[in-house]
């Protein structure tokens, strides 16, 4: 049905079940009925312009035809679920309100939940057009003023969001995803009256997690103190509740429904530094140095996975390695029975926002990668933020990357197919991972298959970005403290009775890292001025041939010249941009978009071009011109319709971490803004993102980029699934196929190239 045929049919019912029920006497359950309908006409009248005019728009920010997905997309679909949710809960309406059997106070419940969420989609419908209306041509991420990026964010966050949490809840994904995220959301609320009670808020049991039954059963209750938490607590609540999966009895659970693997053990690696050979002349060779930043060297956990006993992967060398987890009762094949060394190798990097989880909650999917790709893999346990910020994390997987070229015989393979895969936070460290390995000179992988990840660590607004208003699993305030830790930019200490729920140890920890913070912001402009600056002059000089190269990665990255395309880029962007204006064409127009295209020119090489296809870009250009000024608000955070109120947070002001610190533009940090010499030098790149995802807009970008500089990428949306559904594989026949095909992907990577014909 398509959207205004939707809309008419919802009016009409809503216009029937009004008459009807104002009818029916004085009584308050029939005057509110009366009331709610009214309100849906009204806002599903006021919402269908909003979201014709997203929809004339969409299609420019596609990556291409074959693949309709980005932000503006995905909020109109969302508010079509909303409206045939209504539409079919009218129908009900219309049809049993005379019956007797007819639940009156339940339908009026529901009706009053979805109109108040089809009212916020209706805010979020006019921020997403102010998006449009002041983004830089074909960009989905806001670039302007920072203060008015703020201004804008802080004007969205006071959005109420509640209702989204209560009945409501994960209304927009598929069906069989919804009574596991109401198990997850009573847990949340749960979990956080336990962590407030806990003094050190580090303690945690299975059974706490349901240990308030009226959650369950008020969803109104429940929806508040679920809008309370993510707007109140730390982020060291939310790495505990992240973690929680990891506690014995859950992740037995999770094993005993695993595939059954040969090899699981958790090896850690020596903090020892070790030569690497370089890939343009093997008989050089570069120094992998131990992680150092902030913590000092330290070894690397990485956990080995292989289906099959191999070769190697019971040497002596490796037992040395084995960290203990407990009770081990891994059974070795005799010898003779081992399987020979696989031609590939997968290294993985778990999510968790940089602050949570490691391999083994990752690992029943693993173990099914295992079993379907039929190759050893290991996943690396990095150090997690805030306590270990940027670019702890990046040195240590860095580090067990080339670890794993290196000592690939001991893992079972012989290491002439490698794969990066990643997840979120896993899929930011499969990209940059990649760009220290060429910015060292040492391999790269053949490929990264990056699962739903997270390019763009800027509290930037996009139309994606807008869906974690209702997004149970990443709400925004959340997001950002999860990107502040890892950036080492913590805000201040607020001394509300939620945040005194960290207790002694919480307080401790965050102290520590405050300190650390202060170190790290002093150094971090110098860094960024030093990344700018350097990238203007080539550092290249001749190297001895006796002797191995040490360099930074700072050193190495930036020693590349600037390639002519970069710079010839802009000029045929203009060229193509402005080719095909007939005659008669407005000059002030003309003139107009070639101003627009020189100020956006990069000034300097480390500055980024987001810009559409060139061929899209006059048009975007005149999608913008045809928005109202009205629309644009140009001095406001946006502009509502008189007589539009959407519902604020009774929470009151929220702390969410709006910083410009120089460090969330490090290319190593936000790959997305990594100049184009950068990206030339990544392998393939396979994403998988998920259409309802609010991270949708950095997979999206990303891979518009990659494309637009002619990088081999692919982009796969999977519809109706959230964030993180690798760890739902086992939930339901759609995670299952979404799992399935980051396989697929990666046995893309996997798989040799086939040999030329020969004539």
């Amino acid at each position: 049905m398509d959207l205004h045929t939707m809309t008419q049919s919802l009016v009409t019912l809503a216009e029937d079940n009004m008459a009807f029920f104002s009818s029916q006497g004085p009584g308050e359950t029939a005057r509110r009925l009366t009331s709610v309908f009214a309100g849906v006409r009204e806002q599903a009248l006021g919402l269908e312009p909003a979201l014709v005019r997203l929809l004339g728009v969409a299609h420019l920010f596609d990556l291409d035809s074959e693949t309709p997905a980005n932000g503006y997309r995905s909020l109109v679909h969302t508010a079509r679920c909303c409206l045939a949710h209504l539409l079919h809960k009218s129908r009900y309406v219309a049809s049993n309100r005379r019956s007797i059997f007819f639940r009156a106070s339940h339908n009026l419940a529901e009706l009053e939940a979805y109109l108040v969420a089809l009212t916020q989609l209706r805010a979020l419908a006019y921020y997403a057009q102010h998006l449009l209306a002041t983004n830089q041509p074909g960009g989905l991420f806001f670039e302007g003023d920072e203060r008015l990026t703020a201004e804008f964010l802080q004007e969205y966050v006071t959005l109420h969001k509640g209702c989204f949490y209560g009945r409501c809840l994960g209304f927009q994904f598929t069906p069989a995803i919804r009574p596991f995220l109401q198990t997850i959301s009573i847990g949340l609320v749960s979990f956080g009256e336990h962590y407030k009670r806990n003094e050190t808020g580090l303690s945690v049991t299975a059974s706490s997690l349901f240990t308030s039954g009226r959650f369950a059963i008020d969803p109104e209750l429940r929806g508040a103190e679920f809008e309370r938490i993510i707007q109140n607590l730390d982020v060291h609540f939310w790495k505990a509740f992240w973690n929680i999966t990891e506690i014995e009895v859950l992740s037995s659970l999770a094993n005993m429904a695993s595939v059954t693997v040969r090899i699981s053990r958790l090896l850690s690696l020596p903090p020892e530094a070790f030569e690497m050979p370089l890939t343009s002349d093997p008989k050089l060779t570069v120094t992998i140095s131990p992680p150092l930043a902030h913590t000092g060297p330290g070894p690397v956990l990485i956990r080995l996975i292989s289906y099959e006993l191999r070769e190697g992967q019971d040497s002596e060398a490796i037992s040395n390695l084995v960290k203990s987890e407990g009770p081990w009762s891994l059974e070795l094949r005799p010898r003779h029975q081992q399987a020979p060394r696989s031609q590939s190798l997968v290294v993985h990097i778990h999510g968790g926002g940089f602050v949570a989880q490691t391999s083994k909650s990752h690992e029943p999917y693993l173990k099914s990668w295992a079993q379907e790709l039929g190759v050893p893999i290991i996943s690396i346990d990095y150090s997690l933020a805030p306590e270990a910020p940027f670019p702890r994390a990046l040195e240590e997987c860095f580090f067990a990357y080339c670890w794993a070229v290196k000592h690939c015989a001991l893992l079972g393979s012989t290491g002439e197919r490698i794969c990066l895969a990643g997840d979120s936070a896993g899929g930011n460290l499969c990209f940059t991972v990649s760009l220290r390995a060429a910015a060292y000179g040492v391999r790269v992988p053949d490929g990264i298959m990056a699962a739903y990840p997270a390019t763009m660590l800027q509290s930037a607004a996009s139309p994606s970005r807008l869906l974690s208003l209702m997004d149970p699993l990443l709400p925004l305030s959340v997001l950002s403290k999860c990107v502040s830790a890892y950036a080492g930019a913590e805000t201040e200490d607020h001394s509300g009775s939620d945040e005194k729920a960290l207790g002694m140890m919480g307080i401790v920890r965050r102290d520590t890292s405050l300190l650390l913070r202060d170190i790290r912001l002093g150094a971090s402009s110098w860094l960024n001025s030093f990344l700018e600056l350097s990238g203007h002059k080539s550092q290249k000089k001749p190297v001895p041939v006796a002797e191995p190269i040490r360099r930074s990665v700072s050193e190495a990255a930036l020693a590349q010249q600037e390639s002519p395309l970069d710079t010839d880029s802009l000029k045929g962007l203009k060229n193509l941009s402005l080719k095909g204006y007939s005659e008669s064409s407005d000059t002030s127009k003309l003139s107009e978009m070639s101003q627009s295209l020189e100020a956006l020119a990069p000034s300097k090489p480390s500055e980024v071009n987001l810009f559409l296809r060139p061929e899209d870009a006059l048009e975007e250009a005149e999608a913008n011109e045809a928005l109202s000024t009205k629309d644009r608000g140009p001095g406001s955070p946006a502009t509502f319709p008189e007589g539009f109120h959407p519902r604020r947070s009774s929470q009151g002001p929220i702390h969410m971490p709006l910083y410009s610190a120089p460090i969330v533009k490090n290319p190593f940090m936000s790959p997305l803004l990594a100049p184009d010499h950068m990206l030339k030098t990544l392998p393939p790149v396979h994403i998988v993102a998920c259409a309802l995802d609010p991270m949708l807009d950095d997979s999206v970008m990303f891979a518009r980029r990659l494309r637009a500089l002619g990088q081999p990428v692919t982009l796969r949306v999977v519809e109706d699934l959230p964030h993180g559904f690798l760890s739902l594989a086992s939930l339901c026949r759609e995670t299952r196929q979404a799992a399935q095909l980051c396989v697929e992907r990666i046995r893309l990577i996997l798989t040799p190239p086939a040999a030329p014909a020969h004539p």
